[in-house]
């Protein structure tokens, strides 16, 4: 038989070229597939067509399977558990249009101030999560996290790479400013990173402290100025009061199983 009129004799084989040059869905599902194209007498069209259309959800899946595990989210809460009646002030038309990506569109900043136990991660985290799944790319990192990073390799090239990192995704969430002390140093690496990104991609950061105390945990740096300047100039703030409500459920647990006994 001649290498024109050759044909794979099987199916298995045929899924291995399949998934060679990148038909991953296809190649997948290949005997589902034929079954289909041959009960339903498919054109040769309509084979392409169909081909296209199932490679095609399959990337996006993949795409999007990709961006949610770059972004670092981790396990959370939907909104629809949160409790919005629970905080004595919360500006829930800013958060609401938070999660519409309005921000993110428009390469401004959000930052969500207040106390402990108030959401403000959950928050941060659905935000986050409809972003990826929008199709921007995200990236979630505690303050400590990105902190520490940037200290851990003085080498210039190495550390110009780590801030293009922290710069390039459409949205960066940085989580707990104010939670752990640092050094002067410490103001001046993530002034770094603000700088990167100033009007051109959007930070969404949660903080327990008014700007006023940020000297507390950046004690003496000579950058704070400059870097709220940075981080305010094209923000919503907005501020959540209130109790801790983890508090309150730790209580109401506790009181449930004394109940019980």
């Amino acid at each position: 038989m001649s290498s024109r009129t050759q044909i794979l004799t099987t199916n298995d084989e045929l899924s291995q070229q399949l998934a060679h040059i990148g038909l991953l869905a296809t190649a997948a599902s290949l005997d589902d597939f034929l079954a289909r194209a041959t009960k339903g007498h498919f054109s040769p069209r309509l084979l392409l067509e169909e081909l296209a259309r199932a490679e095609h959800i399959d990337k996006a899946r993949r795409s999007q399977e990709r961006r949610l595990a770059r972004a670092k989210i981790g396990r959370f809460k939907p909104m629809t558990d949160f409790d919005w009646n629970w905080p004595k002030k919360i500006e829930r038309d800013v958060i609401e249009r938070a999660l519409t990506l309005e921000f993110v569109k428009e390469s401004r900043n959000l930052i969500l101030l207040g106390s402990n136990g108030l959401g403000k991660t959950m928050i941060t985290k659905n935000i986050a999560y409809n972003a990826a799944m929008a199709g921007y790319s995200v990236l979630f990192v505690t303050a400590a996290e990105i902190l520490d990073d940037l200290k851990s390799d003085a080498s210039h090239g190495t550390f110009r790479r780590k801030v293009a990192k922290y710069g390039s995704p459409h949205l960066l969430c940085i989580d707990e400013v104010g939670y752990l002390s640092y050094d002067r140093h410490a103001a001046d690496l993530l002034y770094k990173v603000v700088d990167k990104r100033y009007e051109h991609r959007s930070i969404l950061l949660t903080t327990n402290l008014a700007f006023k105390d940020w000297n507390t945990v950046f004690p003496n740096a000579t950058s704070i100025a400059t870097l709220l300047d940075k981080l305010t100039h094209h923000a919503d703030v907005t501020l959540i009061d209130g109790q801790s409500y983890r508090v309150h459920e730790s209580q109401k647990e506790a009181a449930d199983r004394r109940k019980k006994r």
